[in-house]
């Protein structure tokens, strides 16, 4: 047997926004190829969703010479053009999911938006008026998405990204009268039903780094703004470090071994 190492760069809220003085991104991204061998995008990648913006980000990307994975998240949607802004960013070599999953170097990406509803026993349920059925179907939905996007993967890693987060402890740090639209755990069973490495995810740009599901999967939260203010001196980005062993002839990852996380390539946290 022989052993990968494998380093996921998770950022999330790039915010591209039309007004960004060009290259603001890069010098975000510029160390991601010297540090990481995957980069991970959790959401809200546009400012508004448009066209234009998708077309700067593919751009500031370029910089970044590893495989990038990414997620949208509600930002992208903002102009209702969605879809244009996952196709530029695909065009541009980005594997956008949207409860799909893709391997790469045995390592398996799940990934969907998620949505809000809260946490717990105050998480908001079907019941009453048609559009909170609506809403809370929309949470069920996406849960439902990252579900399947986990069970097709055959991979012994499997890392989700999302955008809303799935545990209320990375939004501790947000005000409580936001709370409920930064997450839903509905988006918590499907990472405690299948082996999930990690769980990275953005939005609560005022959270708190790191939680746990209750099966004690790693959840981090990656918005730039936090990582920003908490990591002043290191890039925008955190790293996951995955342990894949591989038998000599190219057989199937082994079984998990632990992960690995800092900012940038900094300590390790057990």
């Amino acid at each position: 047997m022989n052993s990968d190492r494998i380093r996921i760069a998770a950022v999330g809220d790039l915010h591209c926004a039309k007004a960004m003085t060009p290259g603001t991104l890069s010098a975000v991204l510029a160390q991601v190829s010297e540090r990481a061998d995957v980069l991970a995008l959790c959401g809200d990648l546009t400012d508004t969703g448009t066209a234009d913006e998708a077309k700067s980000l593919v751009r500031e990307l370029a910089v970044a010479k590893v495989p990038i994975v990414a997620v949208l998240g509600n930002h992208d949607y903002e102009s209702d053009k969605a879809d244009e802004v996952k196709r530029i960013l695909s065009d541009g070599g980005v594997s956008v999911l949207d409860g799909d999953s893709v391997e790469i170097r045995g390592v398996g990406f799940a990934g969907v938006k998620g949505f809000a509803g809260g946490f717990g026993e105050r998480a908001l349920q079907s019941w009453g008026e048609p559009i909170l059925k609506q809403f809370v179907r929309e949470a069920v939905e996406e849960a439902l998405k990252l579900e399947g996007a986990l069970a097709r993967l055959r991979t012994a890693h499997r890392i989700a990204l999302l955008h809303y987060s799935p545990v209320r402890a990375t939004v501790t740090d947000e005000p409580s009268e936001i709370a409920a639209f930064l997450g839903s755990s509905r988006l918590e069973d499907p990472l405690n039903r299948y082996p999930v490495t990690a769980a990275f995810h953005g939005h609560a740009h005022r959270g708190s780094l790191e939680g746990r599901t209750s099966s004690g999967v790693p959840v981090y939260n990656v918005a730039l703004p936090l990582l920003r203010r908490r990591f002043p001196n290191e890039p925008g980005f955190r790293v996951v470090e995955v342990q894949v062993e591989r038998t000599t002839n190219g057989g199937a990852p082994s079984a998990p071994v632990p992960v690995h996380a800092g900012a940038g390539i900094g300590a390790t946290i057990p």
